[in-house]
């Protein structure tokens, strides 16, 4: 489908896990409750904070510094965040994300990725449902 595939470091910026995404300071994800934050052995007050990345989303902003569109990207990882361990819930899961920048694509592009996608990976017989909902991260929004 023309994507790439592309990975990025598990230990991260807190600028790129969050400042670079947008994702302001009061933001809860920010806390030391729903991050793994790293302690420093620099002695420099003015270092970037590490962390372990809590989403791929940080790949993004490494790709769009380093490349220009138009864009095509898969990201796969591991990603980290202090929730209770049960049989739903762990500390680590797999991820993947995409993101797409050109000029005349359209939601309905995105739809249709997501159904070739999720046919593949889970079989043509799935059934699927793709409905308006309200994050507050991306406009507009579905799920």
């Amino acid at each position: 489908m023309g994507f790439s595939v592309v990975e990025g470091p598990e230990i991260e910026t807190e600028y790129n896990n969050f400042t670079g995404l947008n994702i302001p300071l009061e933001h809860p994800s920010r806390d030391v409750f729903d991050t793994f934050y790293i302690k420093s052995q620099n002695p420099n007050p003015q270092s970037q904070k590490l962390l372990l990345r809590s989403h791929t989303s940080p790949v993004q902003i490494r790709v769009m510094k380093s490349r220009k569109p138009p864009l095509a990207v898969v990201v796969p990882g591991r990603v980290y965040r202090p929730d209770a361990v049960d049989a739903s819930h762990s500390f680590m899961f797999h991820q993947i994300e995409g993101f797409m920048v050109d000029k005349d694509i359209k939601f309905s592009d995105l739809k249709g990725i997501l159904e070739v996608f999720a046919k593949g990976v889970f079989g043509g017989d799935i059934k699927m449902r793709f409905r308006p909902h309200f994050f507050p991260f991306t406009e507009p929004s579905a799920e």
